[in-house]
């Protein structure tokens, strides 16, 4: 017996639900960078920027709060994606460190009011967007610096890998710490280079530091010179 066709218009409903769904998430972005941080949007203002009436928005969200996650895990979204872009083994690992650094202090200086929003807590769950999105970044940076060990045919020991989890989730946390404070305080002291500077040299002298007391020296060396000089050369 075959399986039952799916309902075509039932499809294209469901389709249009999430286009409108995520037409109003993107109208409340909007409205949120238009407001200095910490200042409360309203739903009229996010109905009236989508084009809708308020009542049509509540028909795609049970209610206000499930409306602002909604929004928080759409930025979240954004910022990990920009920040996913640039993790990649190009360059030297203190180059590496410095990118994504860059990356995500940049992106606070331009979304100020984004970033506030996303660390509040509407009590919904164990965890927040936020505190996903930390997790899913120090994740990768966790596979980056493995890949890096990888190509020095290191096996780091099962204790080794089990220390490696929550010091790199130290380090996203604290980094996303010292950005918040750094713009808080307002001029850009010190300057927006010379910050992003010191805070990639410091978390890279971390992890240096973190192999050096388990006998591993991490080379800041470009990856791809890395490996022609660990490859046997096939000359006699």
């Amino acid at each position: 017996m075959s399986e039952p066709r799916p309902d075509g218009r039932r499809l294209r409903w469901e389709q249009h639900k999430r286009e409108r769904r995520l037409h109003i998430i993107d109208a409340a972005i909007a409205v949120l960078e238009q407001h200095p941080p910490g200042e409360a949007v309203h739903v009229q203002e996010i109905a009236d920027r989508a084009g809708i009436h308020r009542t049509v928005l509540y028909r795609h969200f049970e209610d206000r709060t499930d409306l602002d996650v909604a929004v928080q895990r759409e930025i979240c979204r954004r910022a990990g994606g920009d920040l996913f872009a640039v993790m990649r083994l190009e360059g030297t690992p203190s180059e590496v460190t410095h990118r994504i650094v860059d990356t995500y202090v940049r992106w606070t200086v331009a979304h100020p009011s984004l970033i506030r929003f996303i660390e509040r807590d509407f009590g919904v769950g164990p965890t927040t967007p936020m505190e996903e999105a930390i997790q899913e970044i120090a994740e990768r940076i966790e596979m980056l610096i493995n890949s890096f060990v990888a190509v020095l045919g290191i096996e780091l020991p099962e204790a080794d890998r089990d220390v490696l989890d929550p010091f790199v989730f130290g380090l996203v946390g604290g980094g996303f710490q010292s950005a918040k404070r750094w713009a808080a305080r307002g001029g850009e002291r010190p300057a927006l280079e010379d910050f992003i500077d010191l805070l990639s040299r410091n978390i890279w002298r971390q992890i240096v530091g973190i192999a050096a007391d388990r006998g591993i020296d991490l080379p800041d060396v470009p990856v791809d010179q890395l490996m022609e000089m660990l490859t046997p050369s096939d000359k006699t």
